[in-house]
């Protein structure tokens, strides 16, 4: 019914080993043997970390500073940072299970077979005389050459679980050396979250390469302005589309954390594919002309239009953040990312975009920043329309809801919509672990009772969450146990069926009724009970009906021609007295088990029969 994070993670470790270039097809995707496949995935989790930790995003380069095998010192991986001056030493521990991942702890002894003093000091075999693998050979000659070396320091990176050691005592354990450990929890949210999310490599100064071929005026137009709480400065110039697709591919949706939205694979589909179709399908450079451009946030900006190559500039933007145009770069990423081993300089040639760089000088604060950049999404508003719950969805509260959701159920927590866009594109995660925010809301106070605010519009917008909430975990646990139902209780239902209050109070009943003690039961608890409670159901609506006269309707009957009078259950579902009726009800709801046989459409009772109308 539900995915774990777990069984994401695999999805993730899988989708690596499917990028395998033909000369590592056999390792990293044996036939069918279990064991081998396992080693596969030992093999990919090195390449996750490599991959979020430095942007590493081909296979083959990730691949380069793979060590795990043979005589490999106990290194897993590595890798040299030439930017902070860091070499990192990676040892890993996949565990093929869900629960050994979650609960079994490396052994001491494997981080003390960790040759790295050894190592680096070249030596050129283990203590048992074995001579090193190549690939540590490999490692020792790239640190060897490595200029101002005496600048770099060192890192041990333990993928593993590892708790109750001292920091002192594990630096003395990895030979003095500064020590990260990333146990399950780490891994599930600073490995396998960014991915799904696509905020897994940060940029913070990243550069654009300008074409002055047509630009008699210069690259670029450049002026201050001064606002309330800003002084900015704005540049603006046209930039080739290839540039925008390549970094799009590479930052995606972290370079749109001030978005209000991100990538809409679906809802923006005829836009998307009119963006695409421009550039497919057309040789000049309409597109210039037809698209509204992006508009991008900067910390420092800068142009150079003397890099030593005919008419070609740079344009570099550090910490740089899209406000508008996303579904634009983000398409012409798609398209990038389709073609980039193919035709993709001919397919991009000589088709700008407009880009607006908005440089903030002298910054009053983060309070000031965010209100000025909502008021820019909202007045360069462009191709989709930024609604309102958008501009609420970068408030700290619905991250940390997101956080906690993910964390405690590995629910997906879709505070800006298209989030998780990129992780159902490369199929890492499913629709279903997927939950609209509105939907969360609907389902999290139906779930604990109070069911008329959950039926009530936007509540996105208008719900009165507190840090304080967040710390309520039975409530959350309602939530999880109510969504599960949720999801079996709208199944047979037409995809865009409209969804009747009445699923809100069968929600609560539920939860009410059958919810377990642990997380873990809560699926064969809703297994086991669903048929019970459907007739419990029928048997609710057939005493309720029986004792509220009000929310009878008389109609002509069409064979008889002659009025009749039934129990109007939507009336009643938008009635204020619904919720109160469940509550009462089923708040108690054994002194009505007797009932449980009558499981037919008409239910009678002493008084009279109601007629179940739709």
């Amino acid at each position: 019914m539900s995915i774990s994070k777990y069984q994401t993670l695999l999805n993730i470790l899988d989708r690596i080993r499917s990028e395998a270039t033909p000369r590592y097809e056999k390792k990293y995707n044996p036939a069918s043997e279990i064991e081998a496949i396992n080693q596969a995935r030992s093999r990919a989790f090195i390449h996750l970390y490599l991959k979020v930790s430095f942007g590493l995003l081909e296979f083959e380069d990730r691949e380069h500073f793979v060590t795990d095998g043979a005589y490999d010192g106990g290194i897993d991986g590595y890798y040299i940072n030439n930017e902070n001056k860091t070499i990192y030493f990676i040892q890993s521990k996949f565990r093929t299970t869900e629960d050994n991942f979650e609960n079994k702890k490396i052994e001491l002894e494997e981080i003390l077979r960790m040759d790295i003093n050894r190592i680096l000091e070249g030596e050129a075999n283990d203590e048992q005389g074995n001579d090193y693998s190549g690939k540590i050979k490999q490692l020792q000659r790239e640190i060897s050459t490595l200029d101002n070396i005496a600048r770099y320091s060192y890192r041990v990176i333990i993928i593993a679980n590892l708790f109750g050691i001292q920091e002192s005592k594990l630096r003395t354990l990895c030979g003095g050396y500064a020590v990260e450990v990333l146990n399950c929890d780490k891994c599930y949210e600073q490995l396998v979250f960014p991915v799904i999310s696509g905020t897994y490599f940060n940029a913070s100064d990243m550069n654009i390469f300008i074409d002055l071929s047509n630009k008699s005026a210069g690259s670029k137009i450049s002026y201050n302005v001064q606002t309330k709480n800003n002084e900015c400065e704005i540049t603006v110039l046209f930039v080739p589309t290839l540039e925008i697709g390549r970094i799009m591919s590479k930052y995606k949706n972290s370079i749109l954390k001030f978005n209000p939205r991100s990538y809409l694979e679906l809802e923006g589909q005829k836009v998307n594919e009119a963006i695409k179709e421009t550039i497919l399908s057309k040789d000049t450079n309409e597109f210039a002309l037809f698209n509204n451009g992006i508009t991008m946030l900067s910390d420092e900006t800068y142009i150079n239009e003397k890099i030593g190559q005919k008419n070609k500039a740079q344009l570099s933007i550090k910490n740089p953040q899209i406000i508008n145009g996303g579904q634009t770069a983000f398409t012409l990423s798609r398209i990038f990312d389709k073609h980039k081993n193919n035709n993709v300089e001919q397919i991009f040639h000589n088709k700008e975009v407009l880009l607006k760089v908005i440089t903030l000088i002298g910054s009053k604060g983060r309070v000031d920043t965010i209100s000025l950049i909502d008021e820019i999404s909202i007045a360069t508003n462009q191709q989709t329309p930024v609604i309102i719950a958008d501009r609420f969805s970068n408030s700290d509260i619905h991250a940390t809801i997101q956080k906690c959701l993910f964390e405690r159920y590995g629910i997906l927590y879709e505070r800006k919509r298209g989030e998780f866009g990129d992780g159902l594109y490369n199929q890492y995660v499913h629709s279903e672990q997927i939950i609209e925010r509105n939907l969360f809301f609907r389902i999290y106070y139906s779930a604990n009772g109070d069911i008329n605010k959950g039926i009530q519009k936007k509540l996105f917008i208008r719900q009165d969450f507190t840090l304080e909430t967040l710390k309520q975990v039975d409530k959350f646990d309602n939530f999880y146990f109510g969504f599960l139902c949720f999801k079996e209780l709208i199944k047979g239902r037409r995809p865009f069926e409209k969804m009747q209050k009445d699923i809100y109070g069968m929600v609560y009943a539920m939860t009410k009724m059958y919810k377990p003690t642990t997380v873990e039961q809560y699926e064969s608890a809703i297994a086991g009970s669903l048929p019970e409670f459907k007739s419990l159901w029928k048997v609710f609506i057939s005493s309720t009906g029986a004792n509220n006269k009000k929310y009878y309707r008389t109609f002509i009957d069409r064979e008889t021609r002659q009025p009749r009078s039934a129990f109007s259950e939507n009336r009643w579902y938008k009635s204020k007295d619904f919720q109160p009726n469940v509550r009462k009800y089923f708040d108690n709801p054994t002194a009505h088990c007797s009932k449980l046989n009558d499981s037919s459409d008409t239910c009678s009772s002493s008084d009279t029969t109601i007629e179940k109308t739709v």
